[in-house]
């Protein structure tokens, strides 16, 4: 938790039932209403613990286990000072290289629901909430210990997947994440899939090729008409033709003093997505551009005007997978979460995980 930031001092203190501590093999009570811990870094492998103003001491170790299910506790770093954060279940606090390292014990079900209120916001319709969860589940299941060398299996940045609180402001997110307990999506030999999703594909999803270098048979591009009209389908930035050229003859190697390539290089036309920025002899990948002109997406046409160049852009993301804002339309369209699911990943399987596994297993 908080893995971009390096934790030297953290409160947990009492939302919703009490939690037992526990230093190393010595047992401290519990965090009651009205009452917290304070844990401190002193050096890797090592932390300090207060409960309230009262020193405890140093210890490899701190945990915060719910003395009953359902319970959360706020979470507040004071050094550096952050914004609080509430999560549910069981704690975990030791001393890692630069800083404290937080990890929190989570049921999958809480998880998923925390994740999908960061990634999906609140306010939306249940059966967008449904395909999320699938999609959060199967994103978690599937790389669970991508970050075991560091003693967690995933952590809260979009790296794996946001994981900045509890549900707070939807609770149909609960009841989406209940209705599609253990459902994931597989490949039909059996896998589960890279459910990739982003925030809106500008009309196009993209090839995953195209972002990344790599064939997943899975998924191909489409035309989507769902995203079309929403809030992120369009965009235009303007940068300016000094640092556009500079950009593409310093990095590229641009040939600018041909008087034809002179003539082009500010004049891009995209009907359709595409890997390369003119022609693929020039070796320009737009994701290259998209990165270091933070554009919203590769999916752009350009043109020059006075001393600009003009980007009229589509869709906000990498376009590969689910367009979140075409999922939350077909939603409002009355589509069921398994149609949502269908018709962004139409080469896959949802299935119960637990249930594949049993019989796979007998």
């Amino acid at each position: 938790m908080f893995r971009d930031n390096n934790l030297q001092r953290i409160t947990l203190s009492y939302n919703d039932g009490s939690y037992s501590i526990i230093a190393d093999t010595t047992d401290f009570g519990s965090i009651l209403p009205n009452e917290f811990i304070e844990v401190s870094f002193i050096k890797k492998g090592s932390v300090s613990l207060k409960k309230g103003t009262e020193e405890l001491g140093q210890f490899t170790k701190v945990t915060v286990i719910q003395n009953q299910t359902g319970t959360s506790l706020i979470l507040a770093p004071k050094s550096p000072n952050l914004k609080q954060r509430k999560y549910k279940d069981d704690f975990e606090l030791t001393g890692g290289s630069k800083g404290i390292t937080l990890v929190n014990l989570v049921d999958v079900d809480n998880y998923v629901s925390g994740v999908v209120e960061s990634e999906g916001g609140s306010g939306r319709q249940l059966e967008y909430y449904k395909v999320q969860a699938v999609i959060s589940r199967t994103y978690a299941l599937k790389y669970l210990g991508k970050h075991k060398k560091e003693g967690f299996d995933l952590c809260d940045r979009t790296h794996c997947q946001a994981y900045y609180n509890m549900v707070r402001y939807s609770p149909e997110i609960d009841s989406a994440v209940i209705a599609t307990h253990d459902v994931v999506m597989e490949s039909y030999d059996g896998k589960l899939i890279d459910a990739y999703f982003h925030a809106n594909c500008g009309g196009q999803t993209c090839e995953p090729h195209l972002i990344w270098n790599e064939e997943i048979d899975y998924l191909s591009t489409f035309r989507d008409t769902f995203c079309i009209y929403t809030k992120q389908a369009t965009w235009e930035k303007r940068i300016s033709q000094k640092d556009w050229v500079d950009f593409l003859v310093l990095k590229y190697s641009y040939p600018i003093y041909d008087s034809l390539c002179a003539s082009l290089v500010c004049t891009f036309d995209q009907p359709e997505r595409t890997a390369f920025y003119l022609h693929p002899m020039f070796g320009i990948p737009l994701r290259d551009i998209r990165d270091h002109f933070d554009l919203k997406s590769t999916f752009f046409s350009c043109h020059p005007e006075g001393e600009d160049v003009v980007l009229q852009g589509r869709g906000f993301g990498h376009g590969v997978g689910l367009c979140q804002e075409g999922a939350m339309k077909m939603a409002k369209l009355g589509y069921t979460y398994d149609q949502i699911a269908r018709y962004y990943f139409p080469k896959v399987l949802l299935v119960n995980y637990f249930d594949q596994r049993y019989f796979r297993l007998n």
